[in-house]
């Protein structure tokens, strides 16, 4: 029989929104029960090795900061772990903008396993406290409801198969895939939907599609050793793979696995891999300096004889390794299981090709990259392959309000005749009343298990409104992670790092305003009141809730 906990609070998923949840939640001195099915915290930016966010204003950008005080405090956390733990040169050291894998994707490229050891560290003092209880390793499998209230959930320890009910007074979802909602039958979307229901210029053609869900990629850590040979053995169906041409609407230049890929606005564009200690060409761009976490040059070097500095390592999570075969959503979980094993074979196989037959930067008469090394030590594992899938598309909750393109779309707003903001070259986004925050990233659609290639449109900076966070009918339960109301071609810039982290401090910050004041989710969004209240306490907190050159609320 499995054991029974009240709590005020359960907070289902321990990611990038899950623990933004829980320092909300335990700042307003709430307790909280934290789940999660893997041994890290962070999400996206550990368990699943995808930290490098991409958000052009996180770091002030024209002036410009979009992201909660939270967020940039976890940001600025990462870096002093560096300065504190690490050899740094004194350059590196003092620059305040520390990058310390130097990727070029973001301005912060970091360890997984340092993020996950800082994401521990901001929420010690309440786990000490007891306001926040971790269980690292377990998963919801079961839910109870009474009427539109979901009364309690089951919870399985992924290592012993132990069960355990929590029985709360508000659960937040902050699972990858919005776990709870198929559990306790709460109403949400999967896949996309035909474009004329809400009007979107990058909906479906002609009807509803459930198996379009974006691929999953199971991302990889590596190093490189010139002159030494680290190949694999070629893994099963590796054979199938290097000559597998992707039948993608919108076409493909080629086999999967090449240096050669779709190019947005052009038929194919080449993004070659130059692995240290080589450099690339002035201005190219290239693969091994793409999400490079560990940057060599940043520290100071033994004198003593022996080179005990670190090598590079970057981090692989590109199209090659999309894997877009068979959904993991709508599906029996022995198929999803199925399509998460064909998934990481499928990284395995393009890491071997890299290794073996990948055409070189330096030769015409030599292929493959032999000193190519997998690095688990920073990912938390021992095969070099991040701890689980890198998923982009989760259940979409069938929310009070729902963003579609025509909210942050910037074609299709200036088509619609919305008027240029005060910010050069763009439009803004939907002025939702209902802000809880702000975010901004292209709408960035990889491609689909319906065989829809990639989509990669302008998006407008937007708003989140809360309306997306709640359900339409079940009273206790509010979104706090990438599951909100967002239709499959607007989820495209919401699943970013700060859009999720935002999400589930805005949840947190709710849960707590709803038991101090004796209030339900729903009514808080209902009465002007009540919002306002929860907007002063999120302005309070350092969540920005409109953009500098917009009117207001």
């Amino acid at each position: 029989m499995s054991a029974i906990l009240s709590v005020p609070v359960l907070v289902l998923g321990g990611g990038t929104g899950g623990v933004a949840a829980a320092l909300a939640l335990a700042r307003h001195g709430i307790r909280c029960v934290v789940t999660e099915p893997t041994a890290w915290v962070g999400g996206q930016l550990t368990s699943q090795a995808v930290p490098p966010d991409e958000n052009r204003w996180v770091e002030g950008l024209d002036g410009i900061t979009s992201v909660t005080a939270s967020y940039q405090q976890f940001r600025q956390a990462v870096r002093h772990w560096y300065r504190k733990h690490r050899r740094l040169t004194p350059y590196a050291h003092n620059n305040p903008t520390l990058n310390p894998g130097g990727g070029w994707v973001s301005r912060l490229c970091f360890e997984p396993r340092i993020g996950h050891e800082v994401l521990r560290s901001m929420l010690a003092e309440h786990v000490a406290s007891g306001l926040v209880t971790l269980l690292l390793n377990h998963e919801p499998v079961a839910a109870e409801v009474v009427g539109d209230r979901v009364t309690s959930v089951t919870l399985r320890d992924t290592n012993t198969g132990e069960e355990k009910t929590i029985e709360p007074n508000l659960i937040l979802d902050a699972t990858e895939t919005g776990d709870l909602y198929p559990l306790a039958d709460i109403e949400h979307q999967i896949g996309a939907e035909r474009r004329d229901i809400h009007h979107e210029m990058h909906g479906h053609p002609d009807h509803d599609d459930p198996n379009d869900q974006q691929a999953v990629t199971w991302c990889f850590a590596m190093e490189h050793r010139p002159g030494e040979d680290h190949t694999i053995d070629k893994p099963d169906g590796y054979d199938t793979w290097r000559s597998y041409v992707p039948a993608l609407t919108g076409g493909w230049p080629g086999p999967l696995f090449s240096w050669d890929i779709a190019g947005r606005d052009k038929p194919s564009r080449t993004l070659p891999l130059v692995p240290w200690p080589d450099a690339p060409k002035p201005g190219q761009l290239e693969l091994w300096r793409y999400r490079k976490i560990v940057n060599r040059a940043i520290y100071q070097h033994d004198t003593s004889g022996s080179d005990v500095t670190p090598p590079d390592i970057s981090l692989f999570n590109c199209v090659q390794m999309d894997y877009f075969q068979k959904p993991i959503l709508g599906v029996t979980d022995e198929a999803k299981q199925e399509a998460l094993r064909e998934a990481k074979q499928q990284s395995f196989c393009f890491f071997y090709w890299m290794q073996t037959e990948a055409p070189r930067h330096d030769s015409a008469d030599r292929v493959g990259y032999p000193g190519l090394r997998l690095r688990g030590d920073v990912l938390g594992t021992t095969d070099g392959f991040a701890m689980a899938p890198y998923i982009r598309e989760p259940r979409r909750l069938a929310a009070r309000s729902v963003v579609t393109e025509a909210h942050v779309g910037q074609q299709q707003r200036i088509e619609a005749g919305h008027a240029p903001m005060r910010h050069p070259t763009r439009v803004s986004g939907e002025p939702f009343t209902d802000s809880v925050g702000v975010g901004h990233y292209h709408i960035d659609l990889h491609p689909s298990c319906a065989m829809r290639g990639e989509v990669f449109v302008a998006a407008c900076p937007f708003r989140i409104p809360l309306g997306a966070l709640l359900p339409v009918r079940v009273r206790n339960v509010i979104a706090a992670g990438k599951a909100i109301g967002t239709t499959h071609v607007a989820n495209g810039c919401f699943r970013l790092h700060p859009v999720e982290w935002n999400i589930g401090e805005a949840a947190g910050t709710l849960a707590s305003l709803c038991l101090s004041d004796k209030l339900e989710p729903a009514q808080v969004h209902q009465g002007a009141r009540h919002l306002r209240v929860l907007q002063n306490r999120l302005a309070a907190t350092g969540v920005p809730l409109i953009w500098p050159w917009e009117d207001g609320l």
